[in-house]
């Protein structure tokens, strides 16, 4: 499963290093090409020599070797890896990478990195738990990186909660099923709309809505994961990205977002619009701030342009075009309607009425119905895997629809 992939492992200053050499030789037995960068306090908790001799590579800690003055280049050891594990990482590490501070050779490497990025923390419980580290470790997952939870348990301090490094044997297997993720998008271009629009009344207000983002990116880092090129128009959101294979464009308004979709979709092998766009906009922005005693009474909203709609009058014989439906009452029928007016293939249906699904929120819980009537009803799931599962669906309606295209 491993046999080839190039892992870097970077090691910080946590008592939890002791467990790091035994995940080395895990992975150099499943075949993996093993690098090794740690932090200079790193040091203290585990030599550069057992490191060494495991990895069979030189223990990497500084930007250059004081002795013979080489060069220990960042950009190419982050280009060089297929995965990045930084374990065990200290609260300071994660404060570092969360502000993109760089003060040494493994933060300069993780900015440098174009694959994907573990982080599997260690640290005594009330650090864990502290504001301060939990916004970090939220702020890295909303750069795509992925977490690896501590386990409960015995601390080294002697307090007893979650804190534990994860055992070596639990991180192989994630990381194993990380490169069992099947390439099933390669060679696919798709495009995917995400996060709100915002339409100005005045340089200080505007209308809107609650959506975060959160599902768009998920499903934009999915669909990258699984081989395929991605177009992601983003409207104002607080999440980024860094995958090689995501194109990100940033767009505020709804004429915006339809300019840049349509310009797009023609090139795409499958659309999948789950932003929430704003129907209406102002018909007249005002240029400076509308004072209190103009005793406005009123606002004039128009129409915005209706992408999913002009998407679904354009699409070809051979796109798939997926659109999203949230709903507050007659859900079904509502989202039934609006996959056949506007020429979807598939729809994903959530309700307002299902706790923990929406905006704002870290799960979801959704019903996926194609251009046939068939619905697949899905449980409350956090929205990485509700990501996988219209994947998986829609990877599932292509090869029914377009066996050919699959060959």
């Amino acid at each position: 499963m491993l046999k080839g992939k190039k892992i870097i492992i970077g090691i910080t200053a946590s008592i939890a290093a002791y467990k790091i050499p035994y995940l080395i030789r895990l992975l150099i037995k499943e075949g993996a090409e093993v690098k090794v960068v740690m932090t200079p306090a790193a040091k203290d908790f585990v030599t550069p020599l057992t490191i060494a001799t495991l990895s069979k590579n030189p223990c990497l800690i500084e930007p250059f070797d004081r002795l013979d003055g080489s060069w220990n280049s960042h950009v190419e050891l982050g280009n060089w890896a297929d995965l990045f594990l930084i374990a065990p990482i200290t609260a300071t590490t994660l404060g570092k990478m969360a502000t993109g501070i760089v003060d040494n050779l493994l933060l300069a490497t993780y900015l440098a990195a174009k694959c994907p990025v573990y982080f599997a923390p260690s640290m005594d419980i009330d650090m864990y738990q502290h504001p301060a580290t939990q916004k970090n470790i939220e702020t890295l997952q909303s750069y795509g990186n992925k977490f690896i939870a501590p386990n409960a348990g015995e601390l080294a301090s002697g307090l007893c909660g979650p804190g534990r490094l994860s055992e070596p044997e639990d991180i192989l297997e994630i990381l194993k099923k990380h490169f069992q993720v099947k390439q099933n998008f390669s060679k696919k271009k798709v495009l995917i709309s995400a996060g709100p629009t915002v339409e100005a009344i005045d340089p200080v207000r505007y209308i809107s809505n609650h959506s975060s983002g959160l599902m768009g990116y998920k499903l934009a880092e999915e669909f990258a994961a699984r081989g395929a090129s991605v177009t992601l128009v983003s409207g104002p959101t607080n999440f980024q990205t860094n995958h090689p294979f995501i194109k990100l464009i940033d767009v505020v308004t709804a004429e915006k977002m339809y300019n840049s979709c349509i310009n797009n979709f023609n090139n795409s092998d499958i659309c999948i619009m789950s932003a929430a766009v704003s129907d209406f906009k102002p018909k007249i922005v005002e240029n400076y701030k509308i004072k209190k005693d103009k005793n406005l009474e009123s606002i004039t909203l128009i129409p915005t342009k209706d992408i999913l709609s002009e998407l679904g009058k354009r699409k070809s014989k051979n796109q798939i075009l997926v659109g999203f439906a949230l709903e507050t009452d007659n859900e079904l029928a509502n989202a039934k309607k609006k996959l056949k007016n506007k020429n979807l293939d598939l729809i994903v249906l959530n309700s307002l009425k299902d706790k923990g699904a929406g905006f704002k929120q870290k799960t979801n819980k959704i019903s996926i119905i194609d251009n046939e009537g068939n619905v697949m009803n899905f449980g409350l799931k956090p929205k990485e895997n509700v990501a996988q599962d219209i994947a998986d669906r829609i990877y599932d309606f292509m090869q029914a629809a377009f066996v050919d295209n699959l060959k």
